[in-house]
């Protein structure tokens, strides 16, 4: 199969989402970009509590030890505006599909946890080498339960199909 878009990745990611989420008996809807900022609406039934959800996907990532950060279960790619967002209704659900694309792991993360480590990353990479410029890319990246980290770094194992987090 040929290299898919990332246009194609972002879309698959959705509605990958989606689906799960009427499995697990959610009212949810893609705002179709008519919302800045969310892709998907959603509220709990079972407790009335309404949350937005914003949607990264990323497709055949693979773990991969860093110099600057350890070793990485996973990561994404954000920007300096995912810094200060740390709405308590507000959830990131960070998908990643397998270079086969028949595998989807969800990760689902409160907004203030990735701000945090977005934010407090970013500075220590910039002070890791003078020669580093400061742009808009970020990282949001999950690590390994066991390992060692400088940062506190969010364990892909707390947050893998953490649907609860939505109650």
């Amino acid at each position: 199969m040929k290299n898919i878009s990332k246009n194609h990745v972002g879309i698959a990611g959705e509605f990958a989402v989606l689906s799960q989420l009427a499995l697990r008996g959610f009212d949810a809807n893609l705002t179709l970009g008519n919302t800045k900022g969310v892709d998907i609406l959603l509220s709990n039934p079972d407790t009335g509590s309404m949350y937005r959800l914003e949607v990264k996907t990323h497709h055949n990532n693979n773990p991969y030890k860093s110099n600057d950060f350890g070793s990485i279960e996973a990561h994404w790619r954000m920007s300096d505006k995912h810094e200060t967002n740390e709405d308590p209704k507000l959830f990131y659900c960070f998908v990643s599909i397998a270079k086969t694309t028949d595998s989807f792991d969800f990760y689902i993360v409160p907004s203030a946890v990735v701000a945090k480590f977005i934010r407090e990353s970013h500075r220590y990479w910039l002070s890791g080498d003078a020669k580093r410029k400061d742009t808009i890319m970020r990282s949001f990246m999950l690590g390994k339960k066991g390992e060692v980290y400088k940062l506190d770094t969010p364990f892909a194992d707390d947050y893998k199909s953490a649907w609860e987090l939505l109650k």
